[in-house]
């Protein structure tokens, strides 16, 4: 059995928090609700809920749908405002 997945670093969560910020401002720019956003993007509102609150972190197909139905750039939203290193 594997060993149990470690939680994520504050740093990461913080990291999350901030695209989730980032798709939550573009889609009310876009003036959309999240239920709106997730079924342009072809995933649940709690899958939007998740992403743009920090709580999950997204599959990439996730975001690249979410960017696609935003008519926005992946990388915008992904970026964090802060280096990685």
């Amino acid at each position: 059995m594997p060993a149990p997945a470690e939680p994520p670093s504050a740093r990461t969560l913080a990291v999350r928090q901030q695209i989730g910020r980032n798709i939550a401002a573009a889609r009310l720019e876009a003036n959309l609700t999240q239920e709106g956003l997730a079924e342009r993007a072809g995933v649940s509102r709690d899958t939007i809920y998740r992403i743009e609150t920090g709580v999950r972190a997204g599959r990439i197909d996730w975001y690249i749908a979410i960017a696609h139905a935003l008519e926005a750039d992946l990388a915008e939203l992904v970026r964090s405002g802060r280096p990685l290193t």
